[in-house]
């Protein structure tokens, strides 16, 4: 058996759903260190883990998004 401690690393990134996303750009004005955008305005989003001390950015991010394409993953290390 394995315990999880609450030092246990967790990591966190950022998903679009290209479907529901309708390009209204909210996500890259409030997180530009991990989303741009293409030439026709939908995210382009940084596939690697959030640094840290911008996981409250992403929130925010995840939170304006008008049509909920954007969201947070969280997984844990092993």
């Amino acid at each position: 058996m394995s315990e999880k401690t609450a030092s246990s690393a967790t990591t966190e990134r950022l998903l679009v759903n290209p479907i529901d996303c309708q390009a209204h750009g909210a996500c890259a004005e409030l997180l530009p260190e991990m989303i741009t955008l293409d030439e026709w305005g939908y995210p382009i989003v940084d596939p690697r883990p959030l640094p840290p001390g911008l996981e409250r950015h992403a929130r925010k991010a995840v939170n304006a998004c008008p049509t909920l394409a954007l969201r947070l993953l969280r997984t844990e290390a092993e």
